[in-house]
C-alpha cells in the first residue's frame, strides 16, 4: 500500500467532506437538515468503501481518479462551469430548506437516494470494466477501447451514470428549485463528450470503427 496514496485519497475525501458540509449547513442555518444528512451518507460512505477496494485491488485506477489536471481548455471550461452550477446548486438546496420554498415529500428523498446507490453501483461497474478510466481526457499508453459490458450499450457509461447521480442530489435535499439548476448537468456534458470523442478518434486506435458499432454517446436511442 502506497502511504502517499493513502494521505492523497483521504485528505481528497475529508477535503470533499467539509467543503459539502459547509455549503449546505452554513446556508441552511441548522444541522438539522436531514436531507443533507441523508445526501452525505449516500455520498461518502460507499466513495469510502470504493476508495479503500481500489486502494487495495487497483491503486494504479484511484492514482488516475485523483488526477484532475485537465490539459483540453474545453474541458477545463465544462469543469469550472461543472464546479459553479455545484456550488449555487447545494447552496440553493439549503436555502429552500431554511425559507421552505419547496418541500418535496419525505419519500421522494428516500427513492432519489435509492436511486443515487444504483447509479453509484453502476459507476463502480463501469471503474471495472475499464482499467484505463481516469478523471481527464487523455489517451494513455498502451490504452485500448473497450466494447464490453455498459459499453456495449452507450460509448460514455461512466458520464451515463453521472447524470442520474447528478439529477438525484437535488431530490436528495428536498429541492425543486435546485433540480431545475442541476438540469444543466447534462448539456454541459455533451460539450465534454465532444470533446474528448475528438481526441480519443485523433489517439486512440479502433475507437472510430467502435463509435460507427456503438451508436449513441449517452442516452440510448437519444443521443
Amino acid at each position: 500500500m502506497s502511504i502517499k496514496l493513502l494521505f492523497q485519497s483521504s485528505t481528497k475525501l475529508l477535503t470533499g467532506l467539509i467543503t459539502v458540509c459547509l455549503l449546505l449547513f452554513l446556508p441552511a442555518g441548522s444541522i438539522h437538515y436531514w436531507n443533507a444528512w441523508l445526501f452525505l451518507s449516500v455520498l461518502f460512505i460507499p466513495m469510502l468503501l470504493a476508495g479503500l477496494i481500489l486502494l487495495l485491488k487497483s491503486p494504479d485506477l484511484l492514482a488516475k481518479r485523483l488526477n484532475t489536471r485537465e490539459n483540453e481548455r474545453a474541458q477545463k471550461q465544462v469543469i469550472i462551469l461543472s464546479f459553479i452550477l455545484f456550488v449555487v446548486g447545494f447552496i440553493i438546496s439549503a436555502l429552500d430548506f431554511r425559507y421552505n420554498w419547496s418541500k418535496l415529500p419525505d419519500w421522494v428523498s428516500i427513492a432519489a437516494a435509492i436511486i443515487f446507490l444504483i447509479s453509484y453501483g453502476l459507476y463502480a461497474e463501469v471503474m471495472r470494466e475499464n482499467v484505463y478510466l481516469s478523471r481527464t481526457v487523455e489517451v494513455q499508453d498502451g490504452q485500448k477501447v473497450i466494447d464490453t459490458g455498459l459499453y456495449r450499450i452507450v460509448r460514455h457509461p461512466m458520464y451515463f451514470t453521472t447524470v442520474f447521480l447528478f439529477l438525484s442530489i437535488p431530490l436528495i435535499l428536498g429541492s425543486t428549485y435546485a433540480f431545475i439548476i442541476f438540469f444543466i448537468y447534462p448539456f454541459l456534458l455533451t460539450k465534454r463528450i465532444r470533446n474528448e470523442e475528438t481526441v480519443l478518434k485523433e489517439g486512440l486506435t479502433g475507437y472510430t470503427e467502435y463509435t460507427k458499432k456503438v451508436r449513441y454517446r449517452l442516452i440510448p436511442f437519444i443521443w
